[in-house]
């Protein structure tokens, strides 16, 4: 199969002109304290990844209403965040901590919904039946645990499906959960918000990226008060998912290994060339940009950095590393063979085959911006979510007293 491009290659972007870009721009929390820094670890520099996440939907389904009287409204309600994304199905619960919140139920799991997309353009039966088993588990969650607020968002493979909207309809009647299918600017616009607290200090721009299943966004963002302004966006149509099937070749020889590696470097870095030549005028700045990434991609390649025998969030969440390290990593993998690769730490049967591709795509964006040093989250668009839901509950509950306090002063 030649390598092509997928139907919608001419991908949105823009410049948001003042001001954030979304409607939680005026959501307001503290930087989280950090008394204790953990120590340096193969050269890595670990930094405070105090929050936990939050998150909320507008749309409430059949199954996700605002809770009944017995349980009564309040700032320590339940919200919660459902991301379907092209490879997998991730959902956390919180409540409000403070500023921050406190997650009381997290899922996750791999759904391969968007295998076989770029090929034939559908999500297949298989995968939709795969998808379904985990949504009704997050049914189920969401149910035991009361939540008052949810939103649950779909990404790059419904976008990009011509029965997308097909599957959304099956969803929201085999399990109560609406699912509303976001823009890429929507999608860039929540990794942001979820994760742009763990850049690294210093001035001047930076990039935060998000390399999915299905799509990559990269945001160009100044930091502003409480949320960064984001000065440009960009999303491609290629995650680890779609790279892997688009770009073809074969696992018999590192030579043939190593070519389709470079022709996937190629395919995503000329789709970052218009990106790159708008925001270049930044990078010649005075400060050095600064570089955050949130996908599996970076947590994975952060765990292999220090040797973790298994995965470990606390570990791996707000961790700033060198940049070498990922690109010696990203070589080795790249190098090695689908079996040697399952052998390895933290990447598994789910991972061997995609994360070639994800390492395409990280060092694709090292080549636009040569950082020293790169930011690792493991957050994003479920904890933006629940910031937007929590910020936008505390807002109309003190529209709601002081409309309250208006008519009590009538009286």
């Amino acid at each position: 199969m030649a390598e092509r491009n997928p139907p919608d290659m001419k991908r949105g972007h823009g410049k948001t002109r003042g001001g954030t870009s979304g409607k939680v721009a005026d959501f307001r929390y503290k930087r989280p304290s950090r008394p204790d820094k953990r120590p340096r670890q193969n050269g890595a520099k670990a930094r405070d990844a105090s929050p936990r996440q939050p998150q909320a939907e507008q749309q409430k389904s059949a199954r996700t209403k605002p809770a009944p009287p017995q349980f009564p409204r309040g700032r320590k309600q339940a919200y919660a965040a459902l991301d379907l994304g092209t490879n997998n199905c991730r959902l956390l619960i919180a409540r409000p901590s403070g500023e921050n919140f406190t997650v009381i139920d997290a899922f996750s799991r791999v759904v391969r919904l968007g295998e076989g997309l770029a090929a034939s353009g559908r999500l297949s039966d298989e995968a939709m039946d795969r998808t379904l088993a985990a949504l009704h588990v997050c049914a189920e969650k969401l149910r035991r645990r009361h939540v008052h607020l949810a939103r649950s968002v779909a990404t790059e493979a419904c976008r990009r499906a011509s029965n997308g909207e097909e599957f959304i309809e099956r969803v929201r009647q085999e399990t109560g959960i609406v699912l509303d299918i976001i823009s890429a600017q929507e999608e860039a616009r929540l990794a942001v918000l979820g994760c742009h607290i763990l850049l690294e200090d210093g001035a001047g721009p930076a990039v935060i990226f998000d390399i999915g299943g299905g799509s990559t966004e990269l945001v160009l963002v100044e930091p502003s008060g409480a949320v960064p302004r984001i000065l440009d966006w960009m999303s491609v149509p290629w995650g680890v998912v779609s790279l892997t099937d688009t770009v073809d070749g074969s696992d018999d020889s590192e030579e043939l290994r190593l070519d389709r590696y470079r022709r996937m470097r190629k395919t995503v870095l000329d789709s970052f060339k218009p990106f790159a030549g708008r925001v270049r005028e930044f990078a010649k700045g005075p400060n050095p940009i600064r570089l955050l990434g949130t996908s599996g991609t970076v947590t994975t390649l952060a765990s292999l950095h220090l040797e973790l025998p298994q995965y470990d969030r606390q570990a791996v969440d707000g961790l700033i590393l060198p940049s070498k390290a990922m690109r010696d990593i990203s070589f080795k993998l790249s190098h090695m063979s689908g079996p040697e690769r399952r052998q390895l730490p933290c990447i598994g049967d789910d991972r061997a085959n995609l994360v070639v591709a994800g390492c395409a795509i990280l060092e694709s964006i090292l080549d636009i911006w040569p950082s020293e040093q790169l930011g690792v989250a493991d957050r994003g668009i479920r904890e933006g979510i629940l910031r937007s839901l929590m910020a936008a509950d505390a807002d109309g509950e003190r529209s709601r007293n002081a409309l309250q306090r208006m008519k009590e002063q009538d009286v």
